[in-house]
């Protein structure tokens, strides 16, 4: 089954009622958890995002607590997830601001948890990409907010 585009899906939700918009989004929240994720966003967070990014900031401490630092390959598993969790709440949330602020945060948290990147080459280039990627979300804002953003990493 091929999928439709996103412009033939928008024109035939132009055509549809009320009810039947209701019960797709219902079904898509049914279908996969993603959906739910962003559907929950869309209707109780996309309007504060501030509240958004301070919740996830606070996953990812959380998360970073709970590291097994035993091992180096534990270590490097934990944080895979943890930023594999991230991404997917960066998608969600559409922000470059919102990207920037929880990338800088992540970064942060693996300089002041310790967390023993010069010991693995994986975890270093796992920095290095998030650095890049940080790069790029402040280019698209702000110079001010840019300034502020960049005030806040720990190197």
């Amino acid at each position: 089954m091929k999928a439709a585009s996103i412009n033939d899906i928008k024109k035939e939700l132009a055509n549809h009622e009320y009810k039947d918009l209701l019960e797709y989004c219902l079904h898509l929240a049914k279908f996969k958890k993603e959906n739910k994720e962003l559907l929950g966003f869309l209707l109780f967070e996309a309007h504060d995002l501030s509240t958004f990014i301070t919740r996830v900031k606070q996953e990812i401490e959380e998360q970073f607590l709970d590291i097994n630092k035993s091992n180096v390959y534990f270590i490097k598993k934990s944080v895979r997830k943890i930023l594999r969790n991230l991404t997917k709440k960066i998608r969600i949330s559409m922000s470059a601001q919102a990207e920037a602020e929880l990338l800088i945060h992540f970064c942060n948290c693996i300089i002041n948890y310790s967390i023993p990147i010069k010991d693995s080459r994986q975890l270093l280039n796992l920095y290095n990409n998030q650095l890049k990627k940080i790069e790029k979300a402040l280019s698209a804002l702000h110079p001010d907010l840019q300034y502020d953003l960049k005030r806040q990493m720990v190197l």
